[in-house]
């Protein structure tokens, strides 16, 4: 064996020693012998709010409302990007919801205003009525989402 071969094997003997002695230290470090390990720690309880028309708010009988009547206006509408989707108020009294993702390239739409909802990566606008295509680049309308209005709350179906 040459001194270049034997210095290469003391390397890997060194490491592999080395590697040894730290796992051992790493499991000795970790145990406390003859004592029994802690508890972990309860998990945080979420903060919910008792009145369930307020967005967000879990219900007894139903998924969290998304949002109150008064919450989206009459003529426009509000993204809800977390859940994908977009409700909006074409008349007094009239919930629709939308696919918050733009046909044309998948991005989310950015703003709901004056019978519109437009999507600003491309400048798609859509009806809030129907969720057609005003003006493209898209050219397939935002699918339909199902919502329900249960009293005041605005809910995913």
């Amino acid at each position: 064996m040459n001194h270049e071969q034997a210095g290469c094997c003391r390397s890997r003997r060194a490491l592999l020693a080395g590697t040894g002695a730290a796992g051992v230290a790493a499991l000795t470090g970790c145990a406390t012998y003859g004592q029994p390990a802690a508890a972990p720690p309860p998990p945080a309880a979420p903060a919910t709010s008792a009145d369930p028309s307020v967005s967000g708010a879990p219900d007894a009988g139903g998924p969290p409302a998304l949002a109150t009547l008064a919450d989206i206006p009459v003529g426009g509408g509000q993204i809800f990007a977390e859940a994908g989707v977009v409700v909006t108020q074409p008349t007094a009294g009239t919930i629709k919801a939308y696919s918050a993702t733009c046909t044309h390239q998948g991005c989310t739409v950015t703003s709901v205003a004056d019978g519109t909802i437009v999507c600003a990566c491309h400048n798609s606008v859509f009806d809030i009525a129907d969720g057609s295509v005003r003006s493209g680049p898209a050219g397939a309308p935002l699918a339909a989402a199902n919502v329900t209005v249960d009293g005041d709350a605005i809910r995913l179906a």
